[in-house]
């Protein structure tokens, strides 16, 4: 490969990744500490690792990195994506009907985990963590299929997306 040849793909294809998050805080009514826990973590890893890449073309072919910031408006969950610059440059918007099951199910299995490190065995803590990330994984397929035609994600992105979702849905 001629020296430079990376550089000149990437440069081609943009760079399409996220480097911010915003969460709507007026969406997110509470929150204890182990749901901001979750909160930090999603972030802090989608941040170092992920690929997004929204399918519509912008303006001067602009194609990452990108700020995106979610909430949720009537019953629906908005990704404003932005430009590095902090410009808007669309606003994809979900129904979330088919993600009520699977936000229920992660916040129950969740709660689940939480009480069981303060008082379980290592096997029930791991028999419960494996259910944990069996339905975090559903959901991230879920989230990429409802993505598509709208923005690639990866799996990875997909279950840390899912879980600030979730994070949204928090009720006190």
């Amino acid at each position: 490969m001629p020296i430079g040849a990376a550089s000149d793909k990437r440069d081609t294809m943009g760079d399409p990744r996220i480097i911010s998050v915003d969460l709507d805080e007026q969406t997110i009514i509470w929150r204890n500490a182990d749901v901001e826990q979750e909160r930090r973590v999603a972030v802090f890893d989608l941040l170092e690792d992920n690929r997004f890449v929204p399918q519509r073309g912008y303006a001067g072919d602009y194609a990452g990195p990108y700020r995106i910031r979610l909430r949720v408006e009537e019953g629906r969950l908005a990704i404003d994506i932005l430009s590095e610059d902090a410009q808007l440059l669309e606003t994809i918007v979900l129904g979330l009907a088919r993600f009520r099951r699977p936000i229920r199910d992660y916040f129950a299995i969740c709660d689940s985990y939480y009480q069981a490190i303060r008082a379980a065995s290592p096997q029930q803590i791991e028999t419960i963590d494996m259910a944990r990330r069996g339905i975090h994984n559903e959901a991230a397929e879920l989230l990429k299929e409802r993505l598509d035609g709208k923005i690639e994600v990866d799996f990875d992105t997909a279950r840390r997306l899912f879980t600030l979702i979730c994070v949204l849905h928090i009720r006190g």
